[in-house]
Order: C-alpha cells, then sequence, then structure tokens
C-alpha cells in the first residue's frame, strides 16, 4: 500500500440530459442532500490530502452549492469525455502522489470498497461489478489468465465482448506520475469521438503494468443516477437501509418500505415510528418515543415516553419527557417543552418555551412566549407578538388560566395564577390571581331581521 498522498477528483460536469432539468445532476437529491454531497462525504472519510471536483454545466451553480467545503474546483467548459475532464485536474495534482477518480453521481459509494483498491493499487487499479445486463457499460476484457488488458465501451465493443458480464464501475486509482503520461496520450477515435479516461488500461498495459482490480458485490454501490427513475430507485435503496439498521437497533417500524430519514436519525429503546414519517437533519428520539403516521421532524430532540400523534410537524425543538402532542401540532423553530406538556391539535408553537405540565390543546398560535408550569391556554387564544414592524414577547406565569378566543398583545405579563376570561383582548400586564376580562358590553338588538336574498327578474 502506497503511502504518498491520496488525491481525490470527482466528476460532476455533466448535464443529465436524462433528467429533463435545468439542474445539474449533481445537484438531485437523494435523502434530502445532492448527490455530490453524498460523494463528498464519502471522499472526506477516505483522508484525502485534497479533493478536486470538475465541474461544467450549470456554470458556478455546483461550486455554489459547496462553497463551504474544502475543495479544488476545475472547470471543465467542454464536455469531451471522461479523459479530457480528468486532464483539466492535472495541475492540482501532487506530482508524487495517486489519485482516486470517483463519480458525482454515484451516490452510495462503498467506503471499504474504495479502500481495498488503493490497497491493491500499485499503477492502476479499477472497481469493478459483474451485471446481469452490462447493456451499456464498458467491459472489462481479460487474459486467459485473469489479467486486465483492457476496457472496451459498449459501442465500441465487439459482439463477443458483449457477452462479458464484467464491467466497469468509472471508479480507479492511479499513480499521478502515470496518470500524466497516459493522458496525454488519449486520442478521440472512437464511436463518440471524446476523449476515454478508460484508453489509460490498455496504455498501462503495453508498458507492461498490471492492473489491479477489485470486485464489488454491492451493486446499488456502484450505481450512477441518469434519470429520475434512477433516482427514485437509489432513494428506495438507501432508505430500506436505513430502516433495516433502525429494525436491528430494536425500533418498530410499522412499514419500512414507508420511512424517509433525511440525515441522522438516533434511536434509543422501545421506539416505534408509524407510516410516512420523515426525518430531517440531526433527530434524537428518546426510549419509549412514539411517533404517528405521517409526522415530519427535523433537527431535533424527543425526551423518553414522549407520544407525537399523527401529521404533526416539529422543527429545531426540544420536546420534554411524557409530553402528548398532536395530531396536526406545528412546532417551530426555538420552541422548548418541559416534561408533561401538552400541545394539541391546529395548535402552533414558535420560539416558546413551555414549562412542565402546561395545555395548549387545541386551535392556538403561542409565538416568542414564555409559559410557566402548569398553565391551561384555551381554544383560539393567539400571543399577537408582532407590530409589523418588530416582535415582542409575551410571559404566561406558573398556575395561570387564559380562556377560549383570547389575545395576548405583546409585550404583556400574566401574572401566576391568574385567570384570563374568555373572549377576552389583553393589552395590559394581568395582575396574579386575579380574574382580568376585556370584553365590549353585550346587546340585543331587537326587531332586526337577517337579510333576505333578492330574486333576480326574469
Amino acid at each position: 500500500m502506497s503511502t504518498s498522498p491520496l488525491n481525490i477528483v470527482i466528476l460532476a460536469a455533466g448535464k443529465g440530459t436524462r433528467m429533463h432539468s435545468n439542474k445539474p445532476k449533481v445537484l438531485h437529491a437523494l435523502a434530502g442532500k445532492p448527490l455530490l454531497g453524498h460523494v463528498l462525504e464519502a471522499a472526506k472519510a477516505l483522508g484525502p490530502a485534497r479533493i478536486i471536483v470538475v465541474y461544467g454545466y450549470g456554470g458556478d451553480a455546483v461550486p455554489n452549492a459547496f462553497k463551504h467545503e474544502q475543495i479544488v474546483w476545475v472547470e471543465q467548459t467542454e464536455q469531451l469525455g471522461t479523459g479530457h475532464a480528468v486532464q483539466q485536474t492535472l495541475s492540482a495534482l501532487d506530482k508524487n502522489g495517486r489519485t482516486l477518480i470517483l463519480l458525482g453521481d454515484v451516490p452510495l459509494l462503498n467506503i471499504e470498497s474504495c479502500q481495498r483498491l488503493l490497497q491493491k493499487t500499485e499503477s492502476l487499479g479499477l472497481l469493478t461489478v459483474r451485471k446481469s445486463d452490462p447493456t451499456g457499460y464498458g467491459r472489462i476484457v481479460r487474459t486467459s489468465d485473469g489479467r486486465i488488458a483492457a476496457i472496451v465501451e459498449h459501442k465500441d465493443a465487439s459482439p463477443a465482448q458483449h457477452e462479458i458480464d464484467e464491467v466497469n464501475t468509472g471508479i480507479m486509482a492511479v499513480e499521478n506520475s502515470a496518470l500524466a503520461r497516459w493522458l496525454g496520450s488519449l486520442k478521440n477515435h472512437n464511436a463518440q469521438g471524446e476523449y476515454y479516461l478508460t484508453d489509460i488500461v490498455a496504455m498501462a498495459v503495453a508498458e507492461g503494468n498490471e492492473v489491479a482490480s477489485e470486485t464489488t458485490h454491492d451493486e446499488s454501490s456502484v450505481e450512477g443516477v441518469n434519470s429520475k427513475q434512477d433516482l427514485a430507485g437509489l432513494e428506495r435503496v438507501y432508505q430500506m437501509r436505513k430502516a433495516t439498521a433502525l429494525l436491528q437497533a430494536g425500533v418498530t417500524l410499522s412499514d419500512p418500505f414507508r420511512l424517509d430519514v433525511r440525515g441522522e436519525l438516533h434511536v434509543g429503546r422501545d421506539v416505534e415510528i408509524d407510516v410516512g414519517c420523515i426525518f430531517e437533519g440531526r433527530v434524537e428520539l428518546a426510549d419509549g418515543v412514539s411517533i404517528g403516521a405521517y409526522c415530519v421532524i427535523k433537527d431535533s430532540s424527543i425526551s423518553p415516553g414522549t407520544k407525537i400523534a399523527p401529521f404533526t410537524h416539529i422543527d429545531s425543538a426540544a420536546i420534554g419527557a411524557e409530553c402528548r402532542i398532536g395530531p396536526y401540532a406545528r412546532i417551530r423553530p426555538g420552541t422548548e417543552l418541559g416534561k408533561e406538556a401538552h400541545i394539541g391539535n391546529f395548535v402552533e408553537l414558535k420560539n416558546a418555551q413551555v414549562d412542565d405540565g402546561s395545555k395548549i390543546n387545541h386551535l392556538s398560535y403561542v409565538g416568542d412566549a414564555t409559559v410557566g408550569k402548569s398553565v391551561n391556554i384555551g381554544a383560539g387564544t393567539i400571543t399577537c407578538n408582532y407590530d409589523g414592524a418588530n416582535k415582542f414577547r409575551t410571559v404566561i406565569e406558573d398556575n395561570a388560566f387564559i380562556g377560549s378566543d383570547t389575545q395576548l398583545v405583546a409585550p404583556v405579563t400574566v401574572g401566576a395564577g391568574a385567570t384570563i376570561g374568555a373572549g377576552s383582548t389583553i393589552t395590559k400586564d394581568a395582575p396574579p390571581g386575579e380574574l382580568t376580562i376585556s370584553r365590549g358590553r353585550q346587546l340585543t338588538v331587537r326587531g332586526w331581521k337577517r337579510p333576505v336574498k333578492i330574486k333576480k327578474q326574469g
């Protein structure tokens, strides 16, 4: 195994015509992350000295999408083949190093396969796979004693070569000084009129170099995305792998085929997840958490024993133990719930801290608020936190009772143990332990008649 610096080149310049999209192919998302993002994650795990990405179609859209990454960007202004793409990177490579060439549209890359390939490679090594239907793939041509002699692209292959089931994945490892030499000798005398990177295999053999190979048995790990159908297929592969890992960790999944994890999902014991749930970013589900059907949870932590009813959305929130949330609740960023809080149907919370045992059970909006312990907030309550220019905070202290259809116009404080009569609009602080009511006088208009629809003439 070489100890020379490892460079990783990722080819990501293609348009992806069959995607039928104006977006560069490598920016299409799998599990909530761009295809190129998955490849970069795998590349970084291999510990390279540098990562070089070749981009082209879409202009700066691809570099802009990864502007916070430590990447050397190389533009391929004309797409003249894979060999031409790698030629553009030569000045960025370590002269005494070695390069692993990856593809930006192969998102489920197996890191261990790449490591084994690097261990085997001296001058040139290929990652291969056997396919029951190799149509469209470059064939691995071997000598009678099993050595790799060349790669022949499908359109250039003879009838006999079409019968070969071992194919090129496009992933290869190569020693940099040899790579520079071979790339300088590439020709485009082929059916496509392109400079094939795969032609360097025959050059290596002609020089007497043995071409190493690693054959992967995980076909999905080397599958590229060329269409929306391909993308959907790999999405299901990815999600089924996540579901299998969760099942093996003891999670109860009502249907492992109806689960989407778009980030990191960390689980405790005796977790239950119903169908159609989506988890984004980093989500933590502690022991005994139950998630109802069709919930969407993003960048949040759910403490032990909490039950989330169906169709609840939680984003960037911390949920305490033994809470009851939903159905149809929306918990927005900055919200923190204490233990045994109840948040019911069609309740929206935003940047609200709700302490232990408090209940907001129906049809309410509580935003930019601090809610104490054992508070009861009735149906239809609104914290009016925005004056059209600035946000203000509402404070509701311990054991307060807020009657239904109340508007709390911030900044305002409801004191401990206070009661707000239903239908009130509160614009001044309500004192502790007292009943505060703000209503217009009820009036009955005698003899008033409801309007009657006028019949049309003719």
